[in-house]
């Protein structure tokens, strides 16, 4: 009787070690139609491609858990941000957001290791470099002109359209990425690239 019983909580216990190891990986971001964290609210845990099906409007956010980026228009599509966990209660319009958050995408923890072959022309062609490190400036660590289009193998990216990791940024996670004009962004060429490690 006393084994079974040893044998329950060893199972329970393994039980609750896996519900830990996933709730860790896991997002929470809380959608505020005002500035200032105020007004009506939504909740969401995985990438939403329309906020405005919960909400009128987005002006403000709290991310409880993990990482997420949140795009100016559905469908993830225009400007983007990287958000971690903290309270972002005027942060929307600073951001050149004027019509507030429109879609937003959760950024899973990656374990292992990061490669991204980034190419100068659209399409995956011309001069290309394959990355495993942070990059701050292609054009004098990789004589490269711009990145125009990028294939990631592993990991999760942010590439940023100035050096030093400057500027609008845009979200990359493992695919062939051929074009930046078709995700919307108002800026299509990128010089500086990092890893996406703090998952917080």
């Amino acid at each position: 009787m006393e084994q079974h019983n040893s044998s329950s909580v060893l199972a329970a216990a393994a039980h609750l070690t896996t519900m830990t190891t996933t709730d860790m990986s896991m997002g929470k971001i809380i959608f505020f139609e005002e500035r200032n964290l105020q007004g009506r609210s939504y909740e969401c845990m995985s990438d939403c491609s329309d906020v405005s099906s919960y909400l009128n409007r987005c002006q403000s956010c709290q991310v409880e858990s993990g990482c997420f980026m949140i795009y100016e228009r559905p469908n993830f599509m225009g400007n983007q941000h990287f958000m971690k966990r903290g309270e972002h209660a005027d942060s929307i319009s600073m951001m050149g957001m004027t019509s507030g958050i429109k879609s937003c995408r959760i950024i899973h923890m990656h374990k292992g290791q990061f490669r991204i072959r980034i190419f100068e022309r659209e399409n995956m062609t011309g001069q290309s470099q394959e990355l495993q490190e942070d990059c701050d400036n292609i054009v004098e660590r990789l004589r490269m002109k711009e990145c125009l289009s990028c294939q990631v193998m592993e990991g999760h990216w942010l590439l940023f359209e100035q050096p030093n990791f400057r500027g609008k940024m845009v979200y990359m996670r493992p695919s062939e990425h051929r074009s930046f004009k078709e995700m919307g962004m108002s800026s299509t060429r990128f010089l500086s690239m990092k890893r996406i490690m703090d998952i917080c």
